[in-house]
C-alpha cells in the first residue's frame, strides 16, 4: 500500500509542476474577419464589428481581441471613405482611446514591428485610470490608403512586459 501512495503523491507533484509550467500567454494567429490583418493573439480571440465616428465618416469597425493576466490585445481596422480622412481618423482614435482610460500620454513611445508602407503612424503609452483602477495604454495607430488599423494592449499597469508588447506589435501585418 506505502508504494500506491509514494506514487500518488508524486504524480500529484509532477501534475502540480507541470500546470505551473504552463504557459499563461498561448500565442495564436489571428485576424478580422475581412482577413484584414493578421496577428498574434495571447489566448483564444472574439471579435466584433461596429459602428464608430471617427470625426466625420461613421464606419465598421472591427475588433479582435483577446485578455489574459487583466491585460486586453487588440487589433482593428476600418475602411473610410477615401483616404484624405485617414489623418483626422487617427486623431479620432486617439483622443478615444485617450478618453476611455483618463489617460495621459508618456513620452515618445516607438513599439517595435514594421511600420513602412504606412500613410502616418501614432504610437502611444498613456497612464490613466478607469473605474479608480489604474492602467496603460500602449498602441499603434496607423493608416494606409482608405484603411486604418488600431492595434493596442490596455490593462494593468504592472502586467505589462516587454516581452508581450514585443511579440504583439512584431506579429501584426496588415493583408
Amino acid at each position: 500500500m506505502r508504494p500506491v501512495r509514494v506514487a500518488l503523491v508524486s504524480l500529484s507533484l509532477a501534475c502540480i509542476c507541470l500546470a505551473a509550467c504552463s504557459p499563461r500567454y498561448n500565442w495564436r494567429e489571428a485576424s478580422d474577419n475581412g482577413a484584414h490583418f493578421v496577428v498574434l493573439l495571447p489566448a483564444k480571440p472574439a471579435s466584433v464589428t461596429r459602428p464608430v465616428d471617427l470625426d466625420g465618416p461613421k464606419v465598421e469597425m472591427s475588433m479582435t481581441a483577446a485578455e489574459v493576466d487583466g491585460l486586453t490585445f487588440a487589433a482593428g481596422t476600418a475602411e473610410l471613405p477615401d483616404a484624405a480622412s485617414a489623418s483626422r481618423a487617427l486623431d479620432a482614435m486617439r483622443t478615444a482611446l485617450l478618453n476611455n482610460i483618463g489617460g495621459q500620454v508618456q513620452s515618445g513611445a516607438a513599439w517595435p514591428g514594421k511600420t513602412e508602407g504606412f500613410a502616418r503612424t501614432v504610437d502611444l503609452d498613456a497612464r490613466g485610470v478607469s473605474r479608480g483602477r489604474p492602467l496603460r495604454l500602449v498602441a499603434r495607430l496607423v493608416a494606409r490608403e482608405r484603411r486604418v488599423y488600431q492595434i493596442l494592449i490596455v490593462g494593468d499597469e504592472k502586467a505589462f512586459t516587454e516581452e508581450n508588447i514585443e511579440t504583439f506589435f512584431s506579429s501584426f501585418k496588415p493583408s
